[in-house]
């Protein structure tokens, strides 16, 4: 009931409040479904921007990680040298003072040359089975303690690497591993001592991570990278735990966009935090300001809308008093333009010229019609008084023709006769089709005619079966062929010209042929009569007129066509259906 109430109100309404509303409705659709999109379209944008830096972090953890693998092999090629199992044995058991100094001075040899081909490293530190320390590189001297610790940590991962994180002491990360003695197939297993890799992780990650936002490398409660970090791993224990490949949190009050990647190798988390801000400031910029401006444009578009419906219906409302105005007879006043009133070149405007003229032209008819009535009174006499009665027409042949038979003029008593009865059927309106052989009876008159004109010169022949006699056809079809024939293809010339008109039968279909042996007929003769191409020496509407009643009688299948492929002269082909139920009583 309430839907049929909105519907009959808005039918009612004027075409102004119409087009407003709907100009309003179109315009707030529009905006909403803008505003839908672009929050969709949004959305996969923020989508795509998270995606890419949890990318560009495993990027650069991948880069991270291969070169720590490759430092750690590097430990691992380090305890397995021959040369160095050689001299760490040697120091274990060589009680000499002097021979322990020549080993030790190439273990730091061959350390050196570890160290000097690798860039990531602070320094490469032995400890051997008596607790002599080698090194080479950048040597930092350990604290007793924290070396103990580290030999511990070596010594319980029974020869696997041991990572020691940075503290406040040392900034390197630390590759701890113990070396045992082997040789070839002689695996005793005996300690030698334990090998110490310094590894300067802030040279790796600022060469192999991104710059984007702030790294951190965290096992645990212990922060990796960097040495001082802008953050506690405690602040980042929940996001750590969630899981989540990239999340938004907030960080001492401040949202901070978190990407990170849990490292399968070594177990340590990798973030990557960004200040929410500094990525998305202008994405939201951006939202607010579309969502103004489309409000703004929503108020324009509203204002200029009820403006253009104003404009539009004023020039309609106008109209309507004019024609209420010319619905009372009033039509002077209607056709009057107000002061200042300017009619616009728009639809309405020529609609508004449009009915201005009709009013004009309706009280000039009115006018004249007072004045034209005396008039045609008169010529309606005057017509009646110069017709002629058929009757009278064919009374005086009928006399013509007795007089003719009483002075023994056969030809004239023809002549006619056979004029009277083409007269009878061109006058008689009362039946338009007839048959074809009371068309063949008309064509047979006058060919009488023309006989007498034109003597032994029109050879007119005529061969049509006689089960076509009742084909139905509009009257006077046949004969204005042969006129043309006559006008065209006799009269220009002395010698004798045959005539012919055959008929015959197929598939359901009745063709007449009207030929002559003249000078024949253009190509496509019917289509370059309609389009003007040729110039006939009558009115050039014959063919056209025949063709276009038989198509209006009988359906376009049928007419009139020229034979192209005629040996000579002219051959006009007409088609006619053989018996149809509305022609079959004919």
């Amino acid at each position: 009931m309430g839907l049929r109430f909105v519907i009959d109100a808005y039918r009612h309404m004027k075409i102004k409040n119409k087009l407003s509303l709907l100009i309003t409705f179109s315009i707030a659709a529009s905006l909403a479904f803008t505003v839908l999109v672009q929050q969709y379209a949004f959305s996969i944008y923020d989508e795509q921007i998270y995606d890419k830096s949890s990318r560009v972090l495993n990027l650069s953890s991948s880069a991270i990680e291969t070169e720590l693998k490759r430092l750690e092999q590097l430990s691992y090629n380090i305890i397995a040298d021959e040369q160095i199992q050689g001299w760490l044995t040697s120091l274990r058991d060589n009680p000499s003072e002097y021979d322990r100094l020549i080993i030790r001075q190439f273990l730091i040899d061959r350390l050196f040359s570890y160290t000097g081909s690798e860039q990531y490293l602070y320094s490469i530190q032995i400890i051997d089975s008596r607790g002599t320390e080698h090194e080479g590189g950048n040597i930092l001297k350990f604290d007793p303690e924290k070396k103990r610790d580290m030999m511990e940590i070596a010594s319980n991962a029974q020869g696997e690497n041991r990572w020691i994180y940075p503290d406040k002491q040392d900034p390197a990360l630390i590759s701890a591993r113990s070396i045992r003695s082997f040789h070839k197939s002689n695996f005793d297993l005996d300690y030698l001592g334990t090998l110490l890799i310094r590894i300067n992780v802030d040279k790796i990650v600022r060469d192999l991570a991104s710059e984007d936002g702030d790294l951190m490398l965290v096992s645990g409660s212990n922060v990796i990278f960097p040495r001082t970090p802008a953050f506690d791993a405690a602040q980042l224990a929940g996001t750590m735990a969630s899981g989540k490949r990239y999340m938004i949190d907030q960080i001492d009050g401040e949202q901070y966009f978190i990407a990170q990647i849990r490292s399968p190798h070594t177990g340590w988390t990798y973030l990557n935090i960004t200040p929410f801000n500094q990525i998305f400031n202008q994405i939201v910029f951006i939202k607010e300001l579309v969502i103004f401006v489309y409000i703004g444009i929503f108020l324009v578009v509203i204002i200029l809308g009820v403006r253009l419906a104003y404009s539009l219906t004023r020039p309609i409302y106008d109209l309507m008093g004019r024609m209420k105005l010319a619905e009372k007879g009033n039509f002077e006043e209607a056709n009057l333009l107000s002061p200042g009133d300017k009619m616009s070149k728009d639809e309405i405007g020529l609609l508004q010229r449009s009915f201005r003229f009709m009013i004009e032209r309706i009280n000039l008819l009115i006018k004249e019609n007072y004045a034209n009535r005396l008039l045609v009174k008169e010529t309606e006499f005057k017509a009646l008084q110069s017709q002629i009665n058929p009757h009278f027409l064919y009374n005086t042949l009928e006399s013509i023709n007795w007089m003719a038979k009483v002075n023994r003029q056969a030809k004239i008593s023809e002549m006619v006769e056979a004029l009277a009865f083409l007269l009878r059927n061109a006058v008689d309106l009362k039946k338009p089709i007839i048959t074809l052989g009371e068309e063949l009876d008309i064509v047979r008159s006058y060919v009488t005619i023309q006989q007498t004109r034109f003597e032994e010169r029109l050879v007119f022949r005529m061969d049509v079966p006689e089960p076509l006699l009742g084909t139905p056809i509009p009257k006077l079809t046949l004969q204005p062929l042969l006129e043309n024939a006559i006008h065209y293809a006799l009269e220009p010339t002395i010698e004798p010209c045959e005539i012919s008109i055959t008929g015959w039968e197929s598939d359901g279909t009745v063709f007449l042929a009207v030929e002559d042996t003249g000078p024949g007929v253009p190509r496509d003769i019917l289509n370059k009569i309609r389009n003007g191409e040729v110039r006939t020496k009558g009115t050039g509407i014959g063919l056209l007129n025949i063709d276009e009643r038989i198509k209006i009688t009988f359906g376009e299948a049928y007419g009139v066509q020229a034979d192209e492929n005629a040996e000579r002269g002219a051959r006009m082909m007409i088609a006619l259906p053989r018996e149809t139920e509305e022609f079959k009583d004919v």
